[in-house]
Formats: C-alpha cells, sequence, structure tokens
C-alpha cells in the first residue's frame, strides 16, 4: 500500500485544484475563462486589478489587444529576461491566441516565484468569441 502511494503522489503534486467555481488553481497559477478574466480586469481597486501580458508578436497584437496590455513577445530570445524584470509580488492576466504559448509560459512564471498568475484559456480567441473588446492598433 505505501509503494502504491509513493508511486502516486507525484501525480497529486501536479494535479490542478478546484479554486472558486469555474476557476482552476495550479499553485500560483488561477486558470480562468473569458468572462471570468474580464470580471477580474472590471474591478475599481487597480492594485487588485492583474497587469495584463500579452505573448504574441508584434503584429498580433496590433491586429487587436486587450486594453491596457502590455506586449511581451514569447518567441523572443529575451522573453525570460523580460518576465525576470516583472514586479513578482503583482499579479498577472497571461495570454496569447489561443492559450497554446501562454499555457508553455507558465513553468517559468511559477519557477520565477510570482505569487499570483492568472491565465486566460483560450488566449483572445476565447476572449473574442465572448465578445469582450479588443483595441486594433493603428498600423505605423
Amino acid at each position: 500500500m505505501k509503494i502504491i502511494a509513493l508511486l502516486l503522489s507525484p501525480l497529486l503534486v501536479t494535479l490542478p485544484v478546484k479554486a472558486e467555481p469555474g476557476k482552476t488553481k495550479t499553485g500560483a497559477i488561477v486558470h480562468l475563462n473569458a468572462r471570468e478574466a474580464a470580471q477580474l480586469l472590471i474591478d475599481k481597486d487597480e492594485k487588485k486589478r492583474p497587469l495584463i501580458i500579452d505573448i504574441r508578436t508584434s503584429a498580433e497584437f496590433r491586429e487587436g489587444h486587450l486594453e491596457g496590455a502590455r506586449q511581451i513577445d514569447f518567441l523572443e530570445d529575451d522573453f525570460s529576461a523580460k518576465i525576470r524584470k516583472l514586479d513578482r509580488t503583482r499579479a498577472y492576466l497571461i495570454h496569447c491566441r489561443s492559450g497554446g504559448r501562454s499555457s508553455h509560459s507558465l513553468a517559468l512564471w511559477k519557477k520565477l516565484g510570482f505569487k499570483k498568475v492568472y491565465h486566460l484559456d483560450g488566449g483572445i480567441l476565447a476572449w473574442e468569441k465572448a465578445r469582450q473588446p479588443v483595441i486594433i492598433s493603428k498600423p505605423r
């Protein structure tokens, strides 16, 4: 019986636990759908609102992004260096186009010890599908 428990214990550490209804939490990472993320961003207390980090390319960002988002390209060589410079005590909402790149970046956020990271599941595509607003940048 002890052998089975020892074999299963690593799995239990990596399995997500349920946080609030609809939110899945793994350590400091909280997964949100577009509606939940939108609710989080309307908090009147600016200190409670997470900073939005869009990890898509500059071209994708110009096509449409969440209001107030800061763009840090996941595909650039200096991505992890830029993430390291961020305040680890602040909350962040991260996303990409469909959730793939941002999901891959979660290990870095966790490794660096960020206290609260919200992940927009489904990325900006899910955000747009939920009819949430995007800002379109003018071409340069």
